[in-house]
């Protein structure tokens, strides 16, 4: 009888581990709509919504458009979420969104459908076609060096509204 106990608690103790890795690789959080751009940041689902908040909150909605398996969005992505300027003027300034896939409003696309593409639409719902990147041929794009571009350009949305109100 002692050796049957003993039996069974080894076998518990060799059987325990395993049976929590198990359970532990099942248990996955829940993706956020943040994807990887940053977790403290308040993400809108979609576009309508965005709009009705950007309308309602009176700040510029930004609206990234990336894929998962582009090399350039993954890239961006990276230094997006570890850079606290932009974490911070996106948390606090911004109502935010990133896509990955295209909206039916045309005018988020006024050059073609690219990722990544970073688009600006104020409060009064207009995209902000004037809010370009540093590329002619993409005006729409960063790449990871052009965060003080990006940063620059996401004043320049805030200073457009303030301007306006």
């Amino acid at each position: 009888m002692l050796h049957s106990t003993l039996d069974l608690c080894l076998l518990l103790v060799t059987v325990s581990p395993n049976l929590a890795i198990a359970i532990k690789k099942e248990k996955r959080p829940p993706q956020t709509l943040s994807r990887g751009w940053g977790d403290d940041i308040t993400w809108v689902q979609t576009y309508e919504e965005g709009l009705f908040h950007a309308q309602k909150s009176n700040k510029p909605l930004m609206v990234i458009h990336h894929l998962e398996d582009c090399q350039y969005c993954q890239a961006l992505k990276k230094v997006f979420a570890q850079d606290e300027e932009i974490q911070e003027l996106a948390q606090n300034n911004f109502i935010m969104l990133n896509l990955m896939h295209e909206t039916t409003d045309k005018n988020l696309s006024p050059d073609g459908q690219y990722v990544p593409r970073i688009m600006f639409v104020d409060p009064s719902l207009t995209v902000r076609a004037d809010i370009t990147g540093r590329y002619s041929n993409r005006l729409y794009t960063y790449e990871p060096q052009d965060l003080p571009v990006l940063i620059e350009n996401m004043k320049k949305a805030l200073r457009l509204i303030q301007s306006e109100l």
